[in-house]
């Protein structure tokens, strides 16, 4: 089942894995692509969500995704892993290419889409099982037939999580904090060999301690996995991306991206003066 996910889908057999921390960091000028938006509009019924997006995400970056509230940010999350197609009445316009693939082809399988491109919501949504079992649940129902021990073991470690719950494996997930929830959910993510994580406002339910934690935890991560975060805090932005895009939404209430570019200079040079305005609370 692996292999047939990563041919097809164009992903290469793995040539053998490196713990996060022993990967180098790129420099951010030289990352390849791994996602592009091409033409992307967004429709739910006859209202557009998106419009004429075209946004490229760099492979092993953090990319966030700023705005107002209701200019599409989670809408445009979702197409990267082809949420939207559980919406009813949305329908997907333009190209959403992955390592060059266009993700809406057709026959291409939404499913297998979605082990590549894991995602991690806003609050946090363990399955009502054991620590050990939600981060098998993937690599089992994915016919994975290496040790699920290591596997897990290895998936809670880069989730930054393993010392404090190997003793604790036997138990729900459901009595751990909501911080540690959250990363339950990042290792359960991890655990099926993604590689890229969307995480939507993965914060915004957690504590200012939990979530610098969440935080610390993307910075590592992104030295394997290209990342993408929705977020409404411009502090985090600034302090877990690489690149930042600004959406705003126009008269038409249809979302549009209006600046994307590294992260120092979106929060010190903006160059269109709605991104000024948004970043330093004048937006309006």
């Amino acid at each position: 089942m692996e292999r047939r996910i990563r041919i097809a889908l164009g992903r290469p057999e793995p040539q053998g894995s490196r713990a996060p921390e022993e990967q180098p960091t790129p420099d951010v000028g030289s990352a390849s692509i791994k996602l592009k938006t091409v033409g992307l509009n967004v429709r739910y019924g006859g209202t557009i969500a998106l419009k004429e997006i075209n946004l490229s995400i760099p492979d092993n970056r953090v990319t966030a995704i700023i705005g107002p509230s209701g200019c599409g940010k989670s809408t445009l999350l979702r197409c990267f892993n082809r949420m939207n197609d559980l919406i009813p009445d949305a329908r997907v316009e333009g190209k959403v290419l992955f390592n060059d693939l266009d993700l809406y082809a057709p026959g291409v399988d939404a499913t297998e889409i979605r082990y590549l491109i894991g995602m991690v919501f806003q609050r946090p949504n363990p399955f009502p099982k054991s620590v050990y079992d939600n981060v098998a649940f993937g690599p089992r129902i994915n016919g994975y037939h290496g040790n699920l021990d290591e596997l897990v073991e290895e998936s809670l470690r880069q989730a930054a999580l393993w010392d404090e719950v190997k003793d604790r494996l036997k138990k729900s997930g459901l009595t751990l904090s909501g911080g540690q929830q959250q990363r339950l959910c990042i290792a359960r993510a991890l655990a099926v060999n993604p590689e890229v994580i969307l995480m939507d406002e993965p914060c915004s339910a957690l504590d200012p301690i939990a979530s610098l934690a969440i935080e610390d935890l993307i910075r590592s991560l992104s030295r394997s996995y290209t990342i993408i975060i929705v977020t409404h805090n411009m502090q985090q932005a600034a302090r877990v991306s690489d690149e930042t895009a600004f959406l705003t939404a126009g008269a038409d209430r249809a979302g549009f991206l209006v600046e994307h570019s590294n992260t120092r200079q979106i929060f010190t040079n903006p160059t269109d003066e709605r991104t000024e305005a948004y970043i330093t609370g004048r937006f309006g």
